[in-house]
C-alpha cells in the first residue's frame, strides 16, 4: 500500500528499464550505469560531457530549460534562474540561512516551503527545480540506452537530515523515478573504491562539492561497508571560494550594492578564475570592462577560514568513530572542490598522509550510486555488498517534565528500529500525546522537535496500568516513521516524520556541541525534573487516598502526613534534586502504616464472602 493509503498494484513482469546512479550535486549532477561490468557515467549534451550543471531557467512562454543553456542564462536572469537548489531542499522559508543564499524573488505564500517566483507562471519549489534536473538526466540515460529508465539511486549528503532526505525522495517521484535508495554520498564513493580495489580497513572520505562538505569515516571489511561516524555541514563548498573571489572584485570595482545581473556575472567570472588558479599561478579575470589579476596566493588566503572549517569537522568525526588520522588506511577525495591545490594539501597535512585521487572526484559519487543500483537490481549480484550507513542526531520522545527519552542513539547504523513501552501519568486517562524529537540534550526545549501525534482510545485505567508501545523504525534512506500501540486494546496510532524544514548542518553541529558544553548541566536538570515529576505523582496518589480512605488514618497521622506533603511541595519549588528525593522518601516512610491498612481494607473486601477453599 502506498502512503497516500491507496493500493498500489506490483506487476513483477512490468520491465522497469535500466537502473540508474545519480548524483543530484549542488553545483553539478551526473548519471551513470553499471554496462559491461564497469559503473560509467553517461555523457551529456552540449559537450559539457558527463557533468549537468545543477541549473534551471524558467521563460516567460512557461519552457523550462536545464544544464548549460541555463547556466548561461543566469547572468542576464537571475531571478528566473535558479543555481545550487539543492541548497534550499528542505529548508523553510523562516531559516535565516535561505535569504542569504541567492537573490531571488520568495512568494509570500505563508507556508512551510520555499517558492521561488519565476517567469511563466506559477512559483516553484526546491523540489520542482530538483525535479526538473533529475528529468533532465533521465532523459539523457534514456537516450543513451534507447530505452527506459525508471529507477535509480540518488546520492544525498550523509548530514542531510529527514525533511532533506525527503524533498529528494519527492523531486525523484516529481521526474518519474521509483527511488531504490538514498545513498550518502560518501558512502557512494567508497562503494566505487572499494569494489574496484577490494579494499580493506578503515578509510576517510573527505567530499567537498559545490555547496556541502561531508566527512565519513567508513570500515571496509568484507564486503561490509561501515559507517563509524559522520559530519558536515550542509552551506559550505566551492561555492564559497567563489563568492570569496567575487566579493574582492566587487569592491574593486566600487558595487558595494550590486544588482542581481551584476553579481551573477561576476560569480561566473569568479567560477572560471577558481577553475584556472588549479593549474595556473594567476589568472587575469575580466567583466564588465573591469580586469583584475587574482594571483594563486592571494585566492588561497581568502579561502582559508572555509578550508579551516572542515577540519573542525574532520576532527570531530575521528574522534565519533573512535580512531585517529594514524589509524587510517586512506583518504578519499570527493567533490570538484578538492583539486583546489591548497584543499589537497590541507587535507594530507591533516590526515598525515597523500588523499587518493585516481578516481575523478567529481565522477566517483555517481560512479557509487550506479554500483548501488545495479546491486539492488541485479539478482546475480545482490547479496555482495552490504551498506550500513548511521544517523546524525539522536531520536527520542517527551516524557512527563519535558524531559526526552532517547530511543534511537546517533551513529546508529540504519535500517534500524527500537521501541520502549510507556504508560499514563493520570486516573482515566484515555489520550497519550506522542512528541518525537531530535538532538542530543536531555530536555525537550533544548532539542529540534520534529513531529507530534495522539494516540486516543486508551481504556481510563488507574494511572500506570495502561501500556503504550511506542516504536521508532528509521528506513535504508534515513526516513523515520513511529508507531504508538495501546497493548489491550490494539489501539494504533503511526506517522511517517516529515518535518516541515530542515536542520542546517551549522545546527546540527551546534547541537552536538552544547550536548558536550552542557552535559554535567543537563543531566543535574534532568535528575531535578525527574524528581519534580515523582513527587507529583506521589502527591497526588497521597491525597486521592486522604479523601477516599481518611477513616483509617489514626489520631494524629493526617496532620504529620499533610505537614510531609507540604514539605514536598516547598522543595519541589527549589533546585536541588537531592533534598526532593529526600522529602519524597520521607513521605513514603510515614505514610507506610497508613498505605498498610488501605490494602488490608481492600483484601478483606475481596474475600469477603469466600471460604479459604476458593482461593
Amino acid at each position: 500500500m502506498s502512503k497516500n493509503g491507496y493500493l498500489q498494484i506490483h506487476d513483477p513482469l512490468k520491465p522497469k528499464g535500466h537502473a540508474v546512479g545519480i548524483d543530484l550535486g549542488t553545483t553539478n549532477s551526473l548519471v551513470a550505469s553499471v554496462i559491461q561490468g564497469k559503473p560509467r557515467c553517461l555523457v551529456t549534451d552540449e559537450g559539457e560531457r558527463y557533468l549537468l550543471p545543477s541549473v534551471v531557467h524558467y521563460g516567460k512562454d512557461g519552457g523550462v530549460v536545464v544544464g548549460a543553456r541555463a547556466k548561461r542564462l543566469a547572468a542576464e536572469h537571475p531571478t528566473d534562474t535558479i543555481v545550487s537548489v539543492k541548497r534550499f531542499m528542505g529548508r523553510s522559508p523562516e531559516d535565516a540561512e535561505t535569504r542569504k543564499l541567492g537573490a531571488y524573488k520568495f512568494a509570500s505564500t505563508g507556508g512551510k516551503v520555499v517558492r521561488f517566483e519565476v517567469a511563466g507562471g506559477q512559483p516553484v519549489t526546491p523540489i520542482e527545480v530538483s525535479g526538473e534536473i533529475l528529468r533532465a538526466l533521465k532523459r539523457r540515460a534514456e537516450t543513451h540506452f534507447s530505452a527506459k529508465v525508471e529507477q535509480a539511486v540518488i546520492t544525498v549528503p550523509a548530514y542531510f537530515d529527514d525533511a532533506q532526505r525527503q524533498a529528494t525522495k519527492d523531486a525523484g517521484r516529481l521526474a518519474g523515478l521509483e527511488v531504490l535508495r538514498l545513498l550518502n554520498e560518501p558512502t557512494a564513493a567508497a562503494l566505487a573504491y572499494g569494489l574496484d580495489k577490494g579494499s580493506q580497513g578503515t578509510f576517510a572520505v573527505y567530499d567537498l562539492g559545490g555547496g556541502t562538505f561531508d566527512v565519513s569515516i567508513l570500515k571496509l571489511v568484507e564486503g561490509v561497508f561501515e559507517v563509524k561516524s559522520t559530519g558536515g555541514d550542509s552551506a559550505l563548498g566551492g561555492d564559497d571560494f567563489d563568492r570569496a573571489i567575487a566579493q574582492r572584485v566587487l569592491e574593486a570595482m566600487g558595487h558595494t550594492d550590486s544588482a542581481p545581473s551584476v553579481v551573477a556575472e561576476v560569480l561566473a567570472a569568479s567560477r572560471r578564475a577558481k577553475e584556472s588558479l588549479t593549474e595556473a599561478p594567476e589568472v587575469e579575470l575580466t567583466v564588465s570592462g573591469h580586469q583584475q589579476v587574482i594571483r594563486r596566493e592571494d585566492f588561497e588566503e581568502w579561502i582559508r577560514p572555509f578550508v579551516q572549517k572542515t577540519g573542525v569537522v574532520c576532527r570531530r568525526a575521528l574522534k565519533d568513530a573512535g580512531v585517529t588520522a594514524e589509524e587510517l588506511d586512506g583518504v578519499i577525495l570527493v567533490g570538484g572542490a578538492t583539486r583546489v591545490p591548497a584543499v589537497r594539501r590541507y587535507v594530507a597535512e591533516l590526515f598525515g598522509r597523500e588523499p587518493l585521487g585516481d578516481i575523478d572526484p567529481d565522477q566517483v559519487v555517481a560512479l557509487g550510486a550506479a554500483v548501488q543500483a545495479d546491486l539492488l537490481t541485479n539478482a546475480d549480484r545482490q547479496d555482495e555488498v552490504l551498506l550500513l550507513d548511521v544517523i546524525p542526531l539522536s531520536l527520542g520522545l517527551e516524557t512527563m517534565g519535558g524531559l526526552v527519552e532517547k530511543l534511537i542513539p546517533r551513529n546508529s547504523t540504519i535500517p534500524t528500529a527500537a521501541g520502549q513501552v510507556f504508560t499514563t501519568f493520570k486516573d482515566g486517562q484515555t489520550g497519550l500525546d506522542v512528541h518525537v524529537l531530535q538532538g542530543e540534550r536531555e530536555l525537550v526545549e533544548d532539542c529540534r522537535s520534529l513531529s507530534r501525534f495522539t494516540l486516543s482510545g486508551i481504556p481510563p485505567l488507574p494511572a500506570g496500568l495502561a501500556r503504550v508501545e511506542v516504536r521508532f523504525q528509521v528506513d535504508a534512506d534515513g526516513i523515520l516513521a513511529v508507531t504508538a500501540k495501546e497493548q489491550s486494546t490494539g489501539v494504533t496510532q503511526s506517522i511517517t516524520v516529515k518535518p516541515s524544514h530542515g536542520l542546517t548542518d551549522e545546527e546540527i553541529e551546534q547541537m552536538l556541541l552544547d550536548s558536550i558544553d552542557h552535559a554535567e548541566e543537563d543531566v543535574q536538570t534532568r535528575q531535578l525534573r525527574e524528581q519534580r515529576v515523582e513527587a507529583e505523582r506521589v502527591l497526588m496518589e497521597a491525597e486521592r487516598q486522604i479523601s477516599e480512605n481518611g477513616g483509617l488514618l489514626a489520631e494524629g497521622e493526617r496532620a504529620s502526613i499533610e505537614a510531609a506533603m507540604a514539605r514536598v511541595r516547598e522543595v519541589a519549588k527549589g533546585n536541588d534534586s537531592h533534598q526532593l528525593k529526600e522529602a519524597i522518601h520521607a513521605l513514603d516512610e510515614l505514610s507506610k502504616p497508613f498505605v498498610e491498612r488501605v490494602m488490608n481494607q481492600a483484601l478483606t473486601k475481596v474475600v469477603a464472602g469466600h471460604s479459604v477453599e476458593e482461593f
